[in-house]
């Protein structure tokens, strides 16, 4: 039994849960969101009527529903916040990254991407002075050899010394950083192919997807697939001239361009400062599956999903926003983690614009965590409403609304929802992260017997 069930109030929640006559039907209802840790609770109803007849086809009622209410997935994305959910989102990340890697006829992405220049880059911050690290010899500047989860890794070395309010402002302006290259990085590849910025976008297009991830500094770096096609997309082919190393140069040299930065001015006590890239630029090929490099399709993609579900939790901050600093001492944030919070609230009245107090969680960061250009690949909405049609298409089909003898668009829908609450109370969170565990591990084991088997067809 979970230690969590033994206190003595989450112990009489369970033998009220256990014991009602309707448990089954609540446990249906959180198998059907993915064991959410923060169901959205509705009430209402819905009727389906034929329109030719009148005849009610179909009536239901969250009145015999536990409690009155119908629960579905929250959807946050956050994995500290709903693990399922999060779970769901990472997924639905991965098949939109790699639809831009290797296709996908479901979603009228060709194959053919396969063939176009593309590269997994990887955009550090700058040094706003020294931290411990693990080096390559294995001794940080202290002269201690950190254990791998030592919790000063990425703190301060002298944090008298230590530029938090840099640290915070640089990831406030991440996102116009990142703009900013894109915007020269089509210039780069224009001069390269001896072209104006009009006549490339005739005949090659700059697509990308991109996701944010916090080191242990507190600061932010993206990681990016960027891909060249045609001028229509990845429905056609790259022009001759536009090869991976061209695109790799392209990338270096927008980096390093002086228009690829962000000035910020100078406020009371705090200089004028410009922003750029860390010295750190990671680009590598990415290969097909199956050809023995490491930066594969999938890689890429699980990677790029792994962080698309996370923020800053990894620094110690918190996952929600703060309303006031007494909050970092009931949490226990760690001091280099407090002290970029702290730069925050110091910060904001000088650049109110920048609303950092308010993002002070996310350490001063305010954009999306994962993006992606028009045409990269698919998009989230398209996934969810595919998972929701084919959702809709199991329950019509069981409830016979898709009668063969029926026309076509004769069933009319009427409904009613209203918001009733939200989450669970104490023995249903444990309950629910119960049923999340189960349903993750039989989502993994049917996809490695999956993997298993299409790797034995593949040596047949």
């Amino acid at each position: 039994m979970p230690e969590s069930l033994l206190d003595p109030t989450t112990l009489g929640d369970l033998l009220r849960v256990a014991s009602a006559p309707d448990y089954h039907r609540w446990e249906d209802q959180i198998r059907r969101t993915g064991g959410c840790a923060d169901p959205v609770h509705l009430t209402g109803w819905t009727l389906h009527k034929d329109k030719t007849t009148g005849e009610t086809l179909h009536h239901y009622t969250t009145e015999h529903e536990p409690g009155g209410r119908l629960r579905i997935a929250c959807g946050n994305r956050r994995a500290s916040r709903c693990p399922a959910c999060a779970w769901t989102y990472a997924g639905d990340t991965y098949h939109l990254i790699r639809a831009g890697l290797a296709g996908d006829d479901r979603r009228d992405i060709p194959a053919a991407v396969r063939d176009h220049p593309r590269v997994f880059a990887t955009f550090t911050a700058p040094s706003f002075g020294r931290v411990h690290n693990r080096p390559d010899h294995g001794v940080c500047r202290c002269g201690i050899r950190h254990a791998p989860d030592a919790p000063e890794l990425g703190t301060a070395l002298d944090p008298n010394t230590y530029d938090y309010a840099g640290a915070v402002l640089f990831n406030n302006h991440a996102g116009q950083l990142w703009q900013r290259f894109a915007n020269r990085l089509r210039r780069e590849i224009a001069a390269r192919a001896g072209l104006t910025q009009r006549g490339l976008k005739e005949v090659c297009r700059v697509s990308y997807g991109k996701v944010a991830e916090f080191q242990k500094r507190g600061a932010l770096h993206f990681h990016a697939v960027i891909r060249l096609d045609g001028s229509d997309g990845p429905d056609a082919p790259p022009p001759s001239w536009a090869t991976t190393g061209l695109l790799t140069d392209a990338i270096r040299a927008a980096v390093r361009h002086a228009y690829t930065s962000v000035s910020v001015r100078a406020a009371a006590d705090q200089p004028a400062r410009t922003f750029r890239w860390g010295t750190q630029l990671d680009i590598r090929p990415v290969k097909a599956f199956g050809d023995g490099s490491e930066i594969t399709e999938q890689a890429v993609a699980s990677y790029v999903a792994k962080y698309a579900t996370k923020a800053a939790e990894n620094t110690g901050t918190l996952d929600r926003r703060i309303g006031e600093l007494a909050e970092l001492d009931r949490h226990q944030v760690p001091d280099h983690t407090r002290r970029l919070i702290e730069a925050c609230k110091t910060l904001d009245p000088l650049y109110p614009d920048r609303r950092l107090w308010a993002w002070a969680h996310m350490l001063g960061f305010r954009g999306h965590f994962s993006t992606k250009s028009r045409r990269y690949s698919t998009t989230l909405g398209e996934l969810r409403q595919a998972r929701a049609d084919y959702r809709a298409a199991q329950e019509r089909a069981a409830l016979g609304l898709d009668d063969q003898d029926r026309e076509p668009d004769t069933v009319l829908v009427l409904a009613d929802w209203q918001y009733a609450g939200h989450g669970h109370t104490p023995c249903e969170s444990v309950l629910a992260a119960t049923i999340a565990r189960d349903l993750q591990l039989n989502r993994e084991t049917a996809r490695e017997a999956l993997r298993d088997l299409l790797t034995d067809e593949g040596g047949c």
